[in-house]
């Protein structure tokens, strides 16, 4: 009987030896400055929501957290240099939608997705918004359609990029209702948005966190908006699915990896620490007011499950449609 209790302490001790290194090093975590990656330039809804989560996050864990832009390739440069940096949780990237999007799309990507990392955090979705500026005449999305076909192919309409969410949404949009507008990719939501004021393009599509701001401040129209229901942030917006299309839902989102074989007890502290942040009730008013943002702070779980559900879905549009990156 002593004999199996001396055994049971030992394995006990045996186990907590193995385990106390992650659990010490979560604890120790940070000892030196952290680097977000934003594959995307500023302008759009990718860098301020990582610099935001950055400077919370320095105060709250007294280490520098820095946003390194690494852009192109409709993300995934940024993304594929996180894959390969040393997963000592050091490096963490903030994807949007076309995470999910890219592997269908683009056949020289220099890491696999789902395993090359780390889920850390599903920060939020939004829906995306169809925009114009203020002084063209489409009053919403209906009159648009109209004007479309009405002269197809004369109307333009700009995305964050071929294979982009806001590309294949629209792509959608048109089989359904039957018109055709030419699609414009840009590099991100802030030249889009530059050159929607500017006239350069008839409307953009793009989350309603990079839009929200000109259309608040009357610069830029919001003629339709993608989710299930209205956004919080733009109530008087109508739906796509209330204009013509029922049934029909696309929401863009965030999201936190980190290179795969980083540390579990690092990854659910950031999590914990970022879902806290996101808590906080000024930090919530601007992360849901401001940029739109419908919160999930998801588990790292739940993320793995949501970007396989997002990969399967939008894989079957690239092929059905013969999407091609630009």
């Amino acid at each position: 009987m002593i004999q199996k209790h001396f055994k049971q302490v030992a394995l006990a001790l045996a186990l907590l030896c193995v385990a106390a290194p992650g659990v010490t090093l979560a604890q120790q975590w940070p000892t030196k400055p952290v680097t977000f990656v934003s594959p995307f330039p500023p302008g759009g809804s990718v860098d301020p929501l990582a610099r935001l989560f950055a400077a919370k996050l320095s105060d709250a864990l007294g280490q520098q957290f820095i946003v390194e832009n690494r852009t192109g390739a409709s993300g995934s440069i940024g993304t594929g240099y996180v894959a390969k940096a040393a997963p000592d949780g050091y490096t963490f990237v903030f994807v949007f939608d076309t995470h999910a999007v890219n592997p269908s799309l683009l056949p020289k990507m220099t890491f696999d997705t789902l395993k090359d990392l780390s889920p850390v955090m599903l920060v939020g979705t939004a829906p995306m918004a169809l925009g114009t500026a203020a002084n063209k005449p489409y009053k919403n999305f209906s009159e648009f359609v109209a004007a479309a076909k009405a002269k197809p192919d004369s109307l333009s309409y700009g995305s964050v990029g071929s294979g982009s969410l806001g590309h294949l949404t629209m792509t959608l949009v048109q089989k359904a209702g039957n018109f055709k507008v030419i699609h414009i990719p840009y590099k991100g939501g802030g030249p889009m948005s530059a050159d929607i004021l500017g006239g350069q393009i008839e409307s953009g599509i793009g989350s309603v966190a990079v839009l929200a701001n000109h259309i608040k401040g009357g610069k830029m129209r919001a003629l339709a908006v993608t989710g299930e229901t209205r956004s919080t942030s733009m109530p008087d917006v109508p739906t796509m699915a209330e204009q013509g299309f029922p049934g029909f839902s696309a929401v863009a989102w965030w999201a936190v990896f980190a290179p795969a074989g980083t540390p579990q007890p690092i990854i659910d502290k950031l999590n914990a620490e970022m879902a806290k942040i996101a808590k906080d009730p000024a930090v919530n008013k601007q992360l849901t007011e401001t940029l739109g943002i419908d919160l999930k702070l998801s588990s790292p779980q739940e993320l793995q499950k949501w970007t396989v559900t997002e990969m399967d879905r939008w894989a079957k549009v690239i092929k059905e449609n013969g999407i091609k990156p630009d």
